[in-house]
């Protein structure tokens, strides 16, 4: 269990139902966002981009050794003209059809996914994904629970987090409703910690803006 898990791959455990081994009721391009988004702020929180009120600007090219993020990287080396986080955004939403598959596999590589093929009518194949140990998922949903609804200060990649599942609506499979307008201000108030970096915060407005638009 000392695996450590991107942002990406988070996202995703968060949105696996454990019983029935498939996403859990997202809408695709929900999911398709938030894994977008994920891998930019990945990128960011590498100091590999930076954002401002109209703009994502590529500040350093140098490939990180993820080739998920190298990929993004690349895309956004071969551009000639800046765009806003929220054009990059849907366009790697769009783009990358197959980047929940990606995600997945990397999972499925450090062993904390199995792959199942089930037969569907005996005749169609479909691919569902177990968990290797309940305790990644359970363990991700009780940090969560843990850090928002306590006093205690998060370490920078999780006030990413924090304010990322919560863009995507994410957190309401954690808590009731009556839970979430109890700790709305502090969710408010995790993601404008000054540990979240200038350019993680900006990105992630601009991505809770982008899901408002879809």
């Amino acid at each position: 269990m000392s695996v450590k898990l991107t942002f990406s791959e988070t996202i995703l455990l968060l949105g696996l139902d454990e019983r029935s081994g498939t996403m859990q009721a997202l809408p695709e391009l929900t999911m398709r966002y938030a894994l977008a988004g994920a891998l930019l702020l990945e990128l960011a929180v590498a100091n590999r981009i930076d954002t401002d009120l109209h703009h994502l600007h590529l500040i350093d090219a140098r490939p990180t050794g993820d080739p998920l993020l190298d990929d993004v990287l690349r895309r956004l080396s071969t551009r000639d003209t800046e765009l806003t986080t929220s054009v990059w955004l849907s366009s790697l939403a769009y783009q990358t059809p197959d980047i929940q598959e990606l995600v997945l596999q990397r999972l499925v590589d450090k062993g904390i996914l199995r792959i199942e093929d089930r037969r569907i009518l005996w005749v169609f194949s479909s691919s569902h994904y177990r968990l290797t140990d309940d305790r990644w998922v359970s363990g991700v949903r009780a940090r969560l629970r843990a850090l928002i609804d306590s006093d205690e200060i998060p370490d920078p990649d999780e006030s990413v987090l924090v304010a990322l599942v919560d863009a995507f609506h994410l957190l309401d499979a954690l808590f009731s409703k009556d839970e979430m307008a109890r700790l709305r201000p502090r969710i408010k108030a995790l993601a404008k910690l000054d540990l979240i970096g200038r350019e993680a915060a900006q990105m992630i407005r601009q991505i809770a803006l982008a899901v408002m638009n879809q």
